[in-house]
């Protein structure tokens, strides 16, 4: 639901979202987004947060960590801890788009 919620915004508007929303995947979003932006900054030199958007985040399915739980008459409960794996493309706002805004 969060990552739906900044799927093709700027950097600068995506990180507003981020940062005052309630749910709890928003904290490591936000954190693998600065991420993303300061290794675009370094991979490829002269490149400004402001001319950076979200071209695709996915979030799939990742490994599940199985755990047990005693239950009555001796009986174990399995527990799934689900985990994810967070793609995020970054891009280049388009020239032409810029000049729109």
């Amino acid at each position: 639901l969060v990552a739906d919620l900044i799927r093709g915004k700027t950097v600068s508007e995506a990180q507003t979202i981020l940062r005052f929303q309630k749910k709890r995947a928003a904290q490591p979003l936000l954190k693998l987004l600065l991420s993303a932006v300061a290794n675009a900054k370094q991979q490829h030199g002269e490149v400004k947060e402001q001319d950076l958007y979200i071209e695709k985040i996915t979030v799939d399915e990742g490994p599940k960590y199985k755990r047990w739980r005693p239950r009555a008459r001796g009986r174990a409960y399995q527990i799934q801890k689900k985990t994810s794996h967070i793609t995020l493309i970054l891009d280049k706002i388009p020239k032409s788009n810029k000049d729109l805004k």
